[in-house]
């Protein structure tokens, strides 16, 4: 499986020098949960990934003034990617690894393709397991269905007597 199937195609980048409250408009504006941060050079190179989370815990949690910090010192830097021809797997295996929980998707030359998300690797292992249901299901009736019932003699069902509370101690 692709990963570039999985990742949200749709990559929204902000300005390192971008404050936080402009990071945090175009988060809500845009509905999305992390933003890719960029120099100003052109062409922009990408230095770090930003996430709501981040605005939380790094600037409301620790009491800092927002007006005092810009969003590329905010950015997890460098971003943790993984190259679009990744297996699934090795995708869990590079959040393990860089402890996150979202990834850039990179094409073969470095560009970025996309955002992985833990969510978007949930909904397809999601997928994955749900087929493998049915193919279980599937399975079972196409086993009913070939095999006849093969008739035995009525046995008589052994009797246990009952356990006490003392047996069970």
């Amino acid at each position: 499986m692709d990963l570039t199937s999985l990742c949200t195609r749709e990559v929204v980048g902000i300005d390192a020098q971008a404050s936080l409250q402009e990071a945090a408009v175009l988060m809500c504006d845009e509905h999305v949960g992390a933003l890719v941060v960029v120099t100003g050079a052109d062409p922009p190179e990408v230095v770090g990934l930003v996430t709501d989370r981040d605005l939380a815990i790094e600037v409301l949690g620790r009491g800092q003034d927002a007006g005092d910090v810009r969003i590329g010192h905010l950015a997890n830097s460098p971003p943790k990617a993984v190259r679009s021809s990744f297996t699934l797997r090795e995708a869990i295996m590079a959040m393990e690894e860089g402890a996150v929980r979202r990834l850039l998707v990179v094409d073969d030359d470095g560009g970025v393709i996309g955002l992985l998300s833990s969510d978007d690797l949930l909904a397809a292992l999601s997928n994955e397991f749900e087929t493998l249901v049915r193919a279980l299901r599937k399975g079972i009736e196409r086993e009913k269905s070939e095999r006849a019932v093969v008739s035995v003699p009525a046995r008589t069902r052994p009797v246990y007597p009952r356990f006490s509370t003392a047996a069970l101690e």
